[in-house]
């Protein structure tokens, strides 16, 4: 297979996939350009902030890949290069793009408000606690995940202890990217700036940011970046959206399309051969195509981490409704169209249809630069610049993951407080949102040692159950509101299947090793309690929601 041809048809399905399905949707569903957005409604300056679409797609965007779409695809190309492709197209479009753009509807259609409360509104109280834990776990989860991600790839020394370059780089740069996301969030707050004009601003400061950063690299052990990451995120989590979030993932989504794009002419380019097979077998050691392949190649074709984005963040900025498609709808498929572009990579750097070694980003790196290097440009400084834009991802992520586990930990217990009575005292300790970030971030910074090797699996199963729970929320909203909701019941009851079965699987891997010695208390115990708890919690919240999915609906 070639990669040139892979990208084409991929490129094709998923344009067709936004000016046919999408449209549709939007059509079906019904867009209101007239009638005032929630961030108009409630506008208050810290979450609720009217914004161009350009800078919330921005922001959805760059929140939602993170590091999944390379990560997914890169370790799911053991399966072989044919089922992570067809997957990566279908899920895209059918699972995944229809999610966001139902979670981003439905919470603009219901005060900007989250998945959580759509819950409560059309299922019920308890079914919305139990999604809030459910919310809260999953966070932590994806806090651990890319947090260990991140701090390796600021790390400035390798395992024997030598510098490491480009990593030390990209860590200046990162650093001075917060630096200048204040500078341009406080300009583009108070001059309000044409498109245009903050677009050159925000390119001005990425150039800046960048030259500094090939200059003057830091070299600091991953260790002691770990502590800095879950420093920055506690300030992200806390911080009003246009002071940090908004204009940060404003920056890095240039960043990030100039990455899609290199890579995207690299290959146009280069044409590199796919040296994987087609197809591998439906088990590969201990592996099975069914669930591993969907939990693994996770955010690349469906990931609830989406919904949690579109209905805690975006859905506050949106300026018009007929602004949701492109931010929701869209959004999902770039990020498909990144996944694609990751499993071109490793393919091409596969030997004799074997997986080259290396983590995903580094894998991802290697192979961009080696195409572009092929066109003349400096494979030293492309390099560097791919891990940059790999670890932007992944720090954006936690920007918005940290506040969204926020948000469900203070939501879970201010129930008393939507009843009318007035708080006790441990309910306003619980609900402030100092406390409810220190409870988040700690757990998250003890699983984060253990490695994203070891919570990636876990994270996957967890991801995909959420999506499940997003589109049972989503199709009970859109019946109870008279809307068609049928294209979401297939993706609905596939991902149950697919993360049920993917639970019980770690269930019974890590409940054997009980048994025969093998069981590790930091590593094993930590994923057994966590997917005991995801599957419970997961069961509960779904059971609620078919049954009011199979209610008949009242005149």
């Amino acid at each position: 297979m070639n990669g040139l041809v892979m990208l084409i048809i991929a490129a094709v399905v998923l344009l067709l996939a936004y000016l046919v399905y999408g449209r549709a949707l939007a059509k079906k569903w019904g867009i209101d350009p007239k009638k005032p957005t929630p961030a108009h409604e409630f506008e208050d300056g810290v979450d609720y902030v009217p914004t161009k679409p350009s800078i919330v797609f921005g922001h959805e965007f760059a929140s939602i890949a993170g590091a999944g779409p390379i990560n997914g695809p890169i370790q799911a190309a053991m399966f072989g290069w044919l089922p992570v492709l067809l997957w990566i197209l279908i899920g895209g479009v059918f699972f995944g793009a229809v999610q966001d753009f139902s979670a981003l509807y439905a919470s603009v259609k219901n005060k900007g408000k989250t998945i959580g409360y759509i819950i409560e509104t059309y299922i019920g109280r308890t079914g919305k606690r139990l999604f809030l834990v459910f919310v809260w776990l999953f966070s932590i989860l994806v806090i651990a995940a890319f947090a260990d991600i991140v701090a390796g790839t600021f790390g400035g020394f390798n395992a024997e202890g030598a510098k490491v370059a480009a990593n030390a780089s990209v860590a200046t740069t990162s650093i001075l990217f917060i630096a200048a996301a204040v500078i341009l969030g406080f300009f583009v707050r108070k001059a309000k700036p044409s498109g245009l004009l903050s677009g050159i601003a925000a390119v001005v400061l990425l150039v800046f940011c960048i030259a500094i950063g090939l200059t003057a690299p830091i070299y600091i052990a991953k260790s002691v970046w770990l502590y800095i990451v879950f420093a920055y995120i506690f300030v992200a989590s806390i911080t009003p959206v246009w002071g940090l979030l908004q204009p940060r993932d404003y920056l890095n989504s240039f960043l990030l399309v100039a990455m899609i794009l290199g890579a995207f002419i690299g290959v146009l380019f280069t044409a590199p051969s796919i040296n994987l097979p087609a197809f591998v077998g439906f088990k590969v050691g201990n592996n099975y195509l069914f669930p591993i392949l969907f939990v693994t190649v996770a955010c690349g074709a469906v990931s609830g981490f989406h919904s949690l984005v579109a209905s805690g963040t975006a859905s506050k900025q949106i300026d018009n409704e007929r602004h949701m498609l492109p931010i929701g709808f869209g959004s999902m498929l770039v990020e498909s169209l990144l996944a694609v572009l990751a499993l071109i990579a490793v393919g091409s750097l596969a030997v004799g249809g074997k997986l080259p070694s290396g983590t995903p980003p580094q894998i991802f790196a290697q192979a961009v630069a080696g195409f572009l290097t092929r066109l003349g440009l400096p494979e030293n400084v492309i390099f560097t610049l791919i891990t940059l834009s790999v670890s932007a991802f992944a720090l954006t992520s936690l920007d918005s993951v940290a506040r969204v586990g926020r948000l469900a930990f203070q939501e879970f217990f201010t129930e008393e407080q939507n009843d009318g009575k007035e708080p006790g005292a441990v309910v306003k300790f619980f609900s402030n949102k100092i406390v409810a970030t220190v409870a988040t971030l700690i757990l998250g910074y003890f699983l984060a040692i253990l490695g994203y090797a070891n919570i990636w699996p876990l994270f996957g199963s967890a991801n995909q159950l959420l999506a499940a729970l997003s589109l049972i929320s989503c199709s009970v909203f859109l019946k109870k509101t008279n809307r068609q909701g049928w294209m979401l019941w297939a993706p609905m009851i596939i991902m149950l299947a697919v993360t049920f079965t993917a639970l019980v699987f770690t269930i019974r891997s890590k409940g054997g090793k009980l048994f025969d010695g093998s069981f590790n208390f930091g590593i094993d115990g930590l994923q057994l309690i966590f997917a005991i708890l995801l599957l419970g919690l997961g069961i509960m919240v779904a059971v609620s929601g078919v049954k009011k999915l199979a209610e008949k609906q009242t005149a």
